[in-house]
């Protein structure tokens, strides 16, 4: 077993966590705190460090997400093995038995498959050691323990580390609520870091958000100016009720963060937050408050195309800003004119500033009308990101400013092709409205890249519109597949007479692993459709998918036909809507099985929203292919519609249609079934085998481009 610390060790090594990109800043970071031996890794930063090297990167670090001191790394080949081997651990000289205690575990290429499994496994081996050598045991929290730890195991390799930080370090304590879609406070940091703040707020510089949101880049400039240490807001830390924690060089350093702090507010430059949102500008200054920072900073409402028209602009400095992202494809159109009025006004009121846009959309960065000088790739959770600089100069400036009064009609010229396209989507809405109303379908498809050179879908969902962009491959010009979109989603409020605020865009590319189903946004707006003559909850703005699928259509109305009195079963359920109907048909009960709790928890409110509920009516989160091994039921329909791929942490092992179609068959057909029973499950079988067929051999034409 190797030991990383022992009581007569002061030199430590510890690790850094830290978001994809802030590395380089991170190393950086821990160096001016006194740090040896630093060394970007994998997922975050490692170092070596007296008490005092650590308890700085846990006050001051305004990158780092947590700060683990590593005190086992074992080879664990299972489970078993891990219980030994942290069980033979003298956590008793660590902590007292009652303090409370929680634990993270972390897999990759391991033997051990089940994160939550060997997190248990951890706990029951402390907890078991306490009982032994103490007599009685810690008891679990899960919010705010008294002392976390941290289990890592990497091809079989355990690194078992205390988080000293006990919570992510990015939560400083002075953000209780955010605007939409608020930056981390460590990202916000990071990005001040890039654009040179340190060095411009030394020289007197002002800043200014234009977009500021709900003020996080704005505080975090006014912490770093005034040399405020980002952790003295927090109370709780995971060395707190450590038995090494040393209390008196911990006030030693609260003292002399107390002092810098008195002495660098008092000396800041302007530091301004705009926004046109009067709730996210009532957010900022509440957090500014609570950052102790509400007399050094300003937050005003007022919109981009006045900015700059009452600042003092004497003194050169930077405008840095967080755009929306634009969710909704009427909000990306508006990001056309947003980003051109943002250029318009810097190149007219800003000349010799620096600028810096934080975009998910570098492309973007064109309507600015600045060539950037640098860029800085972050992400933003899933989303990649990038941050453009810019150096405020006419010598940059490539073409001269777009009045906001012009509007998009003048951003996007509708060309010959583009009439074509509204010819085709009218022919069509007047054959399919018919259609839909005689049917009682309120969501349907319009248009399915009928044109080769407009390569989208557009779904009706009753007054909203679903586009989905298919990516275009790489020997099309990307400005002109930029500008086709464009010219469609300028069409598409008139022709299909709808509010631009209520049409969603999204891109539709070849996913790997789970990205299909990874969250796009969050707006969390479910609102209803009808179908026939039930209800679904559907949300066009978070996932790729809305949470019905028009193309199952007839399929759901074939499983309410062979429903009545049979025990129905939905595997890989999603929002349920084949159990609804296969319920509405008269099924004695159904069963919806799926791994992710959003959907299930969706799939409840959809049979909710149907009159189905009860103990007829279960939904399960669960693994399927582990549920399948498992159940002894009965079914007398069963629904397969599995994902093309999943490799999700909660599954044992990834699943490819492809390669796993026919195994996954096969176990279903070892359920007990009756020879009626089996009957109808052949039916269901027959329909998922054709469907497989032709999703694996009939090329679909939107995937040609």
């Amino acid at each position: 077993m190797t030991v990383m610390t022992t009581p007569e060790i002061k030199i430590m090594k510890l690790f850094a966590t830290s978001p994809t990109g802030l590395e380089p800043l991170l190393v950086d970071e821990l160096e001016s705190f006194g740090a040896d031996k630093v060394r970007q890794t994998r997922g975050g930063v490692e170092f070596f460090g007296d008490l005092e090297v650590a308890y700085r990167a846990c006050l001051w670090s305004r990158l780092a997400g947590r700060i683990l001191l590593p005190v086992l790394e074992e080879p664990v080949a299972d489970t078993e093995q891990l219980y030994t081997v942290v069980n033979n651990f003298d956590w008793e000289n660590h902590f007292a038995p009652s303090a409370t205690m929680a634990v993270d575990c972390n897999l990759s290429s391991a033997q051990i498959t089940h994160s939550r499994y060997a997190a248990l496994k951890v706990k029951d081996a402390v907890v078991d050691r306490f009982r032994e050598q103490c007599g009685t045991r810690p008891d679990i929290a899960v919010q705010q323990p008294d002392w976390r730890l941290n289990a890592w195991i990497q091809r079989d390799q355990l690194v078992l580390s205390i988080d000293l930080s006990g919570d992510s370090l990015h939560r400083r304590g002075y953000r209780t609520e955010g605007g939409r879609a608020p930056l981390k406070e460590n990202l916000a940091a990071a990005l001040l870091l890039r654009a040179g703040w340190n060095e411009l707020s030394g020289d007197g510089a002002p800043l200014i958000d234009p977009m500021c949101g709900s003020g996080t880049i704005v505080l975090e400039a006014a912490l770093m100016a005034g040399d405020c240490a980002p952790g003295m807001l927090r109370h709780y830390f995971g060395f707190l009720h450590w038995q090494r924690h040393d209390a008196d060089l911990w006030q030693k350093l609260l003292d002399e963060a107390q002092q810098r702090r008195s002495a660098g507010l008092a000396t800041l430059p302007r530091i301004v937050g705009y926004d046109r949102d009067p709730h996210a500008i009532k957010i900022a200054w509440a957090n500014a408050e609570r950052a102790g920072v509400e007399r050094c900073v300003h937050f005003e409402r007022r919109d981009v195309s006045r900015l700059g028209d009452e600042d003092d602009l004497s003194v050169a400095g930077l405008v840095i800003t967080n755009p929306p992202y634009g969710e909704r494809l009427g909000e990306k159109e508006q990001l056309l004119e947003l980003y051109a009025l943002l250029g318009q006004r810097l190149r007219e009121k800003f000349p010799h500033w620096k600028a810096a846009v934080f975009t998910a959309s570098p492309e973007l960065g064109h309507e600015l009308g600045m060539r950037a000088q640098r860029k800085h790739t972050f992400y933003n959770g899933p989303l990649q990101c990038q941050l453009l600089h810019f150096n405020i100069e006419a010598e940059h400036f490539f073409r001269a400013p777009v009045s906001a009064a012009h509007g998009l009609a003048n951003v996007v010229e509708l060309s010959a092709a583009a009439q074509m396209f509204a010819n085709r989507l009218r022919k069509n809405l007047k054959r399919l409205r018919r259609w839909a109303k005689r049917s009682g379908v309120s969501c349907y498809r319009v248009y399915d890249a009928d044109l080769p050179d407009y390569a989208v879908a557009v779904d009706i969902y009753e007054q909203r519109v679903h586009v989905q962009e298919y990516q275009a491959p790489a020997t099309i010009d990307e400005r002109l597949a930029r500008r086709r979109l464009r010219e469609v989603i300028t069409l598409l409020p008139e022709l299909l007479d709808v509010d631009p605020e209520y049409v969603y865009v999204k891109t539709r590319k070849r996913q790997r692993g789970t990205a299909q189903y990874d969250r796009h946004g969050q707006s969390q707006e479910l609102f209803e459709v009808k179908e026939d003559d039930l209800r679904f909850l559907v949300n066009l703005g978070d996932y790729l998918d809305s949470g019905l699928f028009l193309d199952h259509r007839l399929t759901r109305k074939l499983l309410r036909e062979l429903a009545p009195g049979r025990d129905f079963l939905n595997l890989f359920a999603y929002t349920a809507s084949a159990s609804v109907y296969a319920a509405a048909g008269g099924a004695a009960t159904t069963t919806s099985v799926d791994m992710s709790a959003t959907y299930c928890n969706w799939a409840k409110q959809n049979l909710e929203l149907n009159g189905f509920s009860g103990g007829l009516h279960q939904v399960i989160t669960a693994d399927c292919l582990a549920w399948l091994q498992q159940t002894t039921h009965k079914y007398g329909l069963i629904f397969l519609d599995p994902p093309t791929f999943s490799n999700s942490k909660k599954m044992d092992d990834c699943f490819d249609v492809q390669r796993d179609h026919v195994d996954l068959i096969r176990q279903v057909c070892r359920l007990p079934l009756s020879v009626v029973q089996a009957t109808r499950l052949a039916l269901s079988i027959y329909w998922l085998t054709a469907v497989l067929y032709c999703l694996m051999c009939v090329p679909l034409k939107r995937r040609r481009r």
